[in-house]
C-alpha cells in the first residue's frame, strides 16, 4: 500500500468515507436478526400484539432504509475511487513508457505494454471496488454476527470451533493454488495482444502473402492457449464456490439439529426466535468468509497484474538527460562530428554495427550517406538525436557533446524522415503540425508545396482537413513519404536527417524536392541516407559505409575515381554511364 499510496492520497475522503458507508450496512445487518427473533419469540408466547407488531416492522423497514443508503454511498464512493486511482495510475505508466528508450521499449513486447496499460490496470482497479465494499464488511458483519450469537446462545457458538478453521484451510488452499494460475493468465493476455496487434498492423502484407490461413491458425493457437489458462484459474474459483457452499449447509443443519435439542429441552429453554436468529447470524458470519475468500482471490489476480505493473514503472531508463551539464543549449549551427563512435545493439555481441566512426559534418552542409543494406547508416544517424547512445566515443552537436544537451533540446533542433513513415489518425494538417504545432494554414501549404504534396492533398475533397485512418493507410507511400517530410519541414530543424525517405517518389519529384531543401533550410545541416546514386549525387559530402565503418568521403567525382565500393554502386545503377 506504500507503494500505491500516492494514487490514493487525493482521493482520500472517497476511500475513508466508502468503508464507513459499508460499516452502516454492517451494523442493520447486526440488529435484523435479532428483531426477526423478537417477532418470533413475542408470536410463540401470545404476546405479539399489533402494536408490537407494526412497531417492529416500522423499526425493520427504517433500519432496511438506512442499510440501502450506507450500501448505495458505499458503492459510490467505492467506484469514484477505484476508476480515478486506476486513470492516474494508467497515466502514469503511460508517461514512464514516453520516456522509454529504445532499448527498454524492446525489454517488453507492444501486446505486453498494452495489457499493463489496460488490463492489467483494470484489475487493480477491480480489487479496490470489492476491497472498499468488503474489506471492512466481510470482517465487520463476521465479528457483529460472532459477537451476536455468542451472546444469543454460547453454548450453540460452539459449532464455530469447527467450520470456521475448515472454511479458512479450504480458502487457504485455494489462494495458493489460485494465484500461480492467474499470474499465467495475464502472460498468455500478453501474447494474444501480441498477435493481434502485429497482425492488425500488417494486414497488407498477410493478404499480400495470402497468410490468413496462417495467422488464424497461429490466432486460434494463442487464443487457445489463453482459454485454457484462463479456465485453469476459472476452475478455482469453481471449486471454492461449492466448498464454501457446502461448509456452510453442514453448519446450518448441525445448528438446526443442536438447537431443536436445546429448544426441547426444559432445563435449556432456548426459543424458537432465537434459533431462528442464530441461523441467520451463522449464514452472516459463512457469507463473510466467503466474501473474504473472493476478495482474496480478486487480490491473488492483481497481486499478479501490481507486480507487472511495477516492472513499468520500476524500469530504469537507459538514457535520460540526468547527468546533462549544457541543459538550456540549443542547437544553432548544426555542424556534426562523430569522435571513434561504436555501438553495439547487444551488449554481450562481439559484432558491432557501428566501429570506429570518425566524423566531421560541417554546419550547413548537405551531406549524402550511401552503403549496402544493414551497413549502419540508420544506426549513425540516430546516434544524433539520441535514439540510442554510443558504446564507445561521443557525438558531438555544435561541439558539445549530445548528451549534455537537454532531450527536449537536442530533438527540437532536429528534423527526422525515417525509413517507416507515421503517420497518426486525425487530419492531414493535425499530422504536418507535429512539426510545429503554431503553424498556421498559409505555413503549413508551404511546406507542403515544398515537399510536393500540396498538389495530391488539395485534390482530396476535404483538403488539409481529410482525415487519415491509423497508420495513414487511405494514402499511398510516396504520399505518406511526402506528408513526412512536409512535417519535418515545418519544424524549420537545424538539422535535417532523411533516412531512404524518397524511396517511393520518382525522381523528377525527388529532384524538386531536394531543391525545396536548398532554397528553404539553406542554413540547416542537410542529411540524407538513400539506395539510389541520383539522391545523394550533388551533396557537398558523400559517405560510404560498409559492415559498420566508413570506407569512403568526398565529392560524387572524387568517390568515382577513387571509391571501389562507390564506383560499383554506380555502375550498377546507370550502366556506366556518366
Amino acid at each position: 500500500m506504500k507503494r500505491w499510496y500516492k494514487y490514493i492520497k487525493p482521493y482520500l475522503p472517497y476511500f475513508i468515507l466508502g468503508p464507513l458507508c459499508m460499516i452502516i450496512e454492517v451494523a442493520g445487518e447486526a440488529v435484523m436478526p435479532k428483531l426477526l427473533g423478537t417477532i418470533i419469540n413475542s408470536a410463540n408466547e401470545g404476546t405479539l400484539t399489533s402494536g408490537k407488531s407494526l412497531g417492529i416492522m416500522a423499526l425493520m423497514i427504517l433500519i432496511a432504509i438506512i442499510m440501502m443508503a450506507g450500501g448505495v454511498g458505499g458503492a459510490y464512493f467505492a467506484s469514484k475511487a477505484s476508476v480515478n486511482f486506476a486513470a492516474d495510475l494508467r497515466a502514469d505508466i503511460y508517461g514512464k513508457i514516453q520516456r522509454f528508450s529504445f532499448e527498454n521499449i524492446d525489454k517488453f513486447s507492444t501486446g505486453s505494454l498494452v495489457t499493463r496499460l489496460t488490463n492489467d490496470v483494470t484489475q487493480m482497479q477491480n480489487l479496490i471496488n470489492i476491497a472498499m465494499r468488503m474489506a471492512l464488511r466481510a470482517p465487520g458483519m463476521m465479528i457483529a454476527s460472532l459477537i451476536m450469537a455468542i451472546l444469543l446462545k454460547p453454548k450453540l457458538s460452539v459449532v464455530f470451533a469447527v467450520s470456521i478453521p475448515l472454511m479458512l484451510v479450504s480458502v487457504g488452499f485455494i489462494i495458493k493454488t489460485g494465484f500461480p494460475r492467474f499470474s499465467k493468465v495475464q502472460t498468455k493476455l500478453d501474447k494474444l495482444n501480441s498477435t493481434v496487434q502485429e497482425n492488425v498492423t500488417n494486414v497488407r502484407v498477410v493478404k499480400s502473402f495470402v497468410r490468413e490461413d496462417y495467422e488464424n491458425e497461429k490466432f486460434k493457437a494463442a487464443n487457445k492457449d489463453l482459454k485454457d489458462t484462463g479456465m485453469s484459474a476459472s476452475k478455482v474459483m469453481i471449486f471454492m464456490q461449492p466448498v464454501m457452499t457446502l461448509i456452510m449447509n453442514i453448519t446450518v443443519v448441525a445448528v438446526v439439529l443442536i438447537g431443536s435439542r436445546l429448544i426441547l429441552d426444559p432445563n435449556d429453554g432456548m426459543l424458537p426466535g432465537d434459533l431462528s436468529s442464530f441461523i441467520m447470524y451463522v449464514t452472516q458470519i459463512l457469507m463473510s468468509l466467503v466474501m473474504v475468500t473472493f476478495m482474496l482471490m480478486f487480490s491473488s489476480r492483481a497481486l499478479a497484474s501490481s507486480k507487472r505493473i511495477k516492472e513499468v514503472l520500476d524500469e530504469k531508463i537507459t538514457l535520460d538527460d540526468t547527468d546533462a551539464k549544457e541543459k538550456d543549449k540549443k542547437i544553432e549551427d548544426g555542424g556534426i562530428e562523430f569522435r571513434n563512435v561504436s555501438f553495439r545493439y547487444y551488449k554481450n555481441s562481439e559484432d558491432k554495427v557501428l566501429d570506429g566512426i570518425d566524423l566531421k559534418i560541417p554546419g550547413g552542409s548537405t551531406v549524402g550517406i550511401i552503403g549496402s543494406t544493414g551497413c549502419g547508416k540508420t544506426t549513425l544517424v540516430s546516434m544524433i538525436p539520441r535514439l540510442y547512445d554510443c558504446d564507445e566515443g561521443e557525438v558531438l552537436v555544435d561541439g558539445v557533446n549530445v548528451r549534455d544537451y537537454s532531450l527536449v533540446n537536442l530533438r527540437d533542433g532536429i528534423g527526422m524522415v525515417l525509413q517507416k513513415n507515421t503517420l497518426f489518425s486525425g487530419s492531414i494538417a493535425e499530422n504536418l503540425r507535429w512539426g510545429d504545432e503554431d503553424a498556421d494554414d498559409g505555413q503549413v501549404k508551404r511546406m507542403a508545396e515544398y515537399a510536393q504534396a500540396d498538389k495530391f492533398v488539395s485534390s482530396f475533397k476535404d483538403g488539409y482537413d481529410t482525415l487519415l485512418e491509423q497508420g495513414g493507410t487511405n494514402v499511398s507511400g510516396g504520399q505518406k513519404q511526402r506528408l513526412c517530410i512536409a512535417r519535418a519541414l515545418l519544424k524549420q530543424p537545424k538539422i535535417l536527417i532523411l533516412d531512404d525517405s524518397t524511396s517511393a517518389v520518382d525522381t523528377a519529384t525527388e529532384a524538386m524536392i531536394r531543391k525545396a531543401f536548398k532554397e528553404e533550410l539553406q542554413g540547416s545541416t542537410k542529411i540524407i541516407i538513400a539506395q539510389r546514386i541520383s539522391s545523394v549525387m550533388d551533396s557537398d559530402m558523400i559517405i560510404v559505409m560498409n559492415d559498420g565503418k566508413i570506407t569512403g568521403i568526398g565529392t560524387h567525382d572524387e568517390l568515382l575515381s577513387d571509391n571501389v565500393e562507390y564506383r560499383e554502386i554506380y555502375e550498377s545503377q546507370t550502366g556506366g554511364k556518366n
